[in-house]
Parts: C-alpha cells; sequence; structure tokens
C-alpha cells in the first residue's frame, strides 16, 4: 500500500475482472441479471445505466440460447466503485480521485515496471483453434438499435506491435463481429494503433493482432488512456498496481495478452483484407462514421476462461460511463502536461462529461503576467491529452469551480467579452466520429477541425478593478453553512 497526494492511501485490491466484482459487490453496487437477451435487452439495461452515476454495475447470467456461465458485465465505472477501481478510498469527490490519481500516475508512467511472461493462466483453460474457432457462441449483444452489427469490442483493447522497434502496444477501439471466425474493428488516424497498421499495410505485411476481450478494469482504463508513445500500456498498470504484469503470448502471433484476461482473439490483418464495418453508435452521441471498408481480422485462436465474462462498455450519448471515466482521468493527465509544458500555477483542470471528456475543457490559473490565460487555453488544446477531438477551452479564474459547468459558463457570461477574449485555431487533429466534419471533407479525408481559445478570466491589465463578485467570503459562507445547513436536510 502506498500515499498518494496528501496522504491518500493508494492501493488496488483486485488483480482480474472477477475480484473485481466481488470488490464490487462489497460495495454493495453489483445487480446480478437472469434471462436478458443479448438481441435486445442487455442493450436497454446498458444505457439505462450509464447515464446515471450513482447506478449499479450489472453481470448478466443465464442469458436465452447461450451456454449456461457465458456472461456480460456493464457499467463498471460509477457510484463508489470507480475509487475502488483506481485504488483510492470511496469517500473521494470525482475531482479528489482525479487528483490523487495525477499524483500516482506521473510517478509511476516514469517508472513502469515490465511485464513478466508465464507459459499459462487462466485465459489458457480453453484454447480453440482451427475448426473450433466460433465467435458466435459468445453473447455479444446488439448495444444500441441502429448499430450494423454486434460489437464484441467495447470493453476491450487490442495488442499490437510496432514492427520496426517491437514496442507493444494496448489500445481501445471498438471491434464488430463479421462471423464465427472474422471480426472488423476501426481505429481512428493518429492512434497508435492505427499507426502500428498503416505501416503493415503499407509494407504489404499481415500484421498481428491479439484482442482482448474482459481484461482488469485498471488495465482497461490505461489502454483507454493516452499513454506515451513508446511506453506499454501493461508496464504502466503493472506500476499502478505495484507488480508486474504476468502475460502468455500467443501461439500464432507471439503477442502477449494477460494471463488472467476473460476472453482474447488472436489472428491476422491480410493487406487488402476489408468488409463493411458499421455503422455503431460513439461516443460523441452519434453515429459520426457511416458504413465503410474497414480491415478484418482473421481469428486463428480463441483463448478464454471456464465461464468467459465479456466487458461492455458501449458508448451512449454523453454524460455516460466513457465520459466519466475519461473525465477522472484525462483531466488528470491533461493538468500534468499543461504544467509540465511550463504553464504556471495552473490550480485545476476538468475535462467536461457534457463533451465525451473530449470536446469541451475547463483549466483554471492563478493569473500571473499577461497572455498567462492564452498561453494555458492554447496549450491544453495541442498537447497530447488535448489535441484529439477538441473543440472549446475555457479558462477561469482561480475562484471558479471547474467541474460545475453553471460556474464555468457564468464566467464565460460575465468575463468573457466575445470580440477580444476567443481565438479560434484552424486545422486541428479531429475524427472522422466528428459529426460536425462536413461531408466535402470527409470525401476529401480531411478530418481536422477548429478549437475555440476562450479567455473567461478577468482581464488581466485590469483585473483588479473588475467588479467584486457577488458572494460571501469563505468564512462567511462556512459560518451560514453551520449555522442553517440544517434547512436543507
Amino acid at each position: 500500500m502506498t500515499k498518494a497526494g496528501d496522504s491518500i492511501e493508494h492501493h488496488v485490491p483486485y488483480e482480474d475482472l472477477r475480484q473485481w466484482i466481488e470488490q464490487a459487490d462489497r460495495l454493495g453496487e453489483l445487480r446480478r441479471v437472469s434471462d436478458a437477451t443479448w438481441e435486445e435487452d442487455i442493450g436497454l439495461a446498458t444505457e439505462l445505466l450509464q447515464h446515471d452515476e450513482k447506478a449499479p454495475t450489472a453481470l448478466f447470467d443465464k442469458i436465452p440460447g447461450m451456454d449456461p456461465g457465458y456472461r456480460v458485465l456493464v457499467n463498471f465505472f460509477g457510484g463508489t466503485r470507480m475509487n475502488m477501481t483506481l485504488g483510492f478510498p470511496t469517500h473521494l469527490s470525482k475531482f479528489e480521485l482525479s487528483r490523487a490519481f495525477m499524483e500516482v500516475y506521473r510517478e509511476r508512467v516514469a517508472n513502469p515496471l515490465p511485464h513478466q511472461v508465464v507459459t499459462g493462466g487462466p485465459v489458457t483453460e480453453n484454447v480453440l483453434t482451427g475448426d473450433q474457432v466460433d465467435l458466435l457462441k459468445f453473447p455479444t449483444p446488439l448495444w444500441h438499435e441502429a448499430d450494423g452489427g454486434r460489437y464484441i469490442g467495447t470493453g476491450s483493447f487490442n495488442v499490437t506491435r510496432d514492427p520496426d522497434s517491437g514496442w507493444i502496444n494496448a489500445g481501445t477501439y471498438r471491434v464488430m463481429v463479421h462471423d464465427k471466425n472474422s471480426v472488423g474493428f476501426y481505429i481512428s488516424p493518429g492512434k497508435h494503433g492505427r499507426v502500428h497498421r498503416d505501416v503493415y499495410m503499407a509494407r504489404n505485411e499481415p500484421m498481428p493482432v491479439c484482442v482482448v476481450i474482459g481484461g482488469d478494469p485498471l488495465l482497461f482504463l490505461m489502454t483507454s488512456t493516452e499513454i506515451p508513445q513508446g511506453v506499454c500500456e501493461f508496464d504502466v498498470a503493472g506500476a499502478v498496481r505495484g507488480k508486474p504484469m504476468q502475460v502468455v503470448r500467443g501461439q500464432f502471433t507471439g503477442l502477449p495478452f494477460p494471463a488472467n484476461a476473460e476472453i482474447v482473439l488472436e489472428g491476422f490483418v491480410q493487406p487488402g483484407n476489408v468488409r463493411p464495418e458499421g455503422p455503431f453508435g460513439e461516443w460523441t452521441g452519434y453515429y459520426g462514421s457511416d458504413i465503410r471498408d474497414e480491415p478484418v481480422l482473421d481469428v486463428k485462436a480463441i483463448y478464454h476462461r471456464n465461464d468467459p465474462i465479456i466487458l461492455g462498455c458501449p458508448p451512449q450519448r454523453p454524460p455516460e460511463e466513457q465520459s466519466r471515466y475519461r473525465a477522472v482521468m484525462r483531466s488528470a493527465l491533461l493538468w500534468d502536461q499543461v504544467s509540465n509544458a511550463g504553464v504556471p500555477d495552473v490550480q485545476a483542470v476538468w475535462t467536461h462529461e457534457c463533451g465525451g471528456s473530449r470536446m469541451f475543457t475547463a483549466i483554471s490559473i492563478k493569473q500571473r503576467y499577461a497572455g498567462h490565460a492564452k498561453q494555458a487555453g492554447l496549450i491544453a488544446s495541442q498537447c497530447r491529452v488535448g489535441a484529439y477531438a477538441g473543440k472549446f477551452v475555457v479558462v477561469v479564474d482561480e475562484d471558479i469551480d471547474v467541474t460545475n459547468l453553471d460556474d464555468v459558463m457564468w464566467a464565460v457570461s460575465t468575463r468573457c467579452d466575445p470580440a477580444s477574449s476567443i481565438d479560434i485555431v484552424r486545422n486541428t487533429w479531429s475524427t472522422p466520429l466528428d459529426p460536425s466534419v462536413t461531408p466535402a471533407q470527409r470525401d476529401a479525408g480531411d478530418f481536422t477541425n477548429s478549437r475555440a481559445i476562450i479567455d473567461a478570466c478577468r482581464p488581466f491589465a485590469w483585473r483588479h478593478e473588475f467588479p467584486r463578485v457577488n458572494m460571501p467570503t469563505p468564512e462567511v459562507a462556512r459560518k451560514a453553512w453551520e449555522k442553517f445547513s440544517y434547512l436543507l436536510k
């Protein structure tokens, strides 16, 4: 057990998805559901659960038409279990959790623990090859009614290898079932897995891939995070947990994958082998990319535990589960990157859930010099964590609670002059999932957008003359709470 920040204990109390389920059950936040169909029921229930940050996690069992014991878990990041998932006390607020995570992550990402190769583990309890390969045996839900197929990969990650350096990357990309032995997967341009794939395809070489379905939640979150290029997510997750992650190597690709994963698909993407993929309801809240040809993974082997569990994390219209975990983690990483870029006196950062925790960011600073606010906004919009698919960065003074959207928009409404306080940066990194990318841009393969940098701080040159805020001082507010808080109960 280690300390984080101001003596906050940090300890990850689980090593795989099943131990995580036990911990969630102890917190009283697990619900077991029987006889829900993969065709409709699981998707309907997931939509309902993910939009309520206090809703429980749900484990679906006895799924009609499926073998007994084949299960689906959804809505893992919510309630107090989100603190448990990251290894922190359950009483921390989401902002305190983000801050505590930043302290641990900053130290551990600089000192990754190399993963350890072992000869076997729970995931090798069942190894299916040749004619035994059958993806249709798993209860993959139809997550959204307008989806173009069943997506087995939502709470999953793809393991790839850089063909030159040997760097192992693990990244989260959607994975659609085509038939019993093939899947398609979409990767947005610029992502590490896409960079690897483009190199293989340019060389006309088959690309080895492993898709991990039902990894432990901490590892899934690391693969959903902007880990520095050249660093393996397995090694960062091991460092955060405090012990090296154990992996086994696939018998066809040699790629490593967690020894305690629930399900792993192993195979190759052959150059030129594409099939229609999509549409899929995405994290923006839209079907941002329609049906299009995407590479196909021919599955050579399936590894799975007895009574395997699919970890489902399908995106919905935000705010929802993905925006919740992104807000906690990306806010911490963005704060760290902006500060490391030399911006002084950053007080807080929050990547707001309403924008999918990518498209609307608030950052507070203690102004030190003219141009400080613009510097903070520009760097926040273009550093690694903030660059992909952003739209708005609002910079506010230190008296504004960046996690409170009403507070942030009050600052925009009262401290921002639209003609002089908003800067537009054009041709920035976006994604085909961005619904505001025009049809003409799509036809040209131009997946860029613009960024609005909004200075909602008191104007630096006359900040001391800015009207006084109509709010009590902290001392008076505390006195009001002590005397009259009973009126709110």
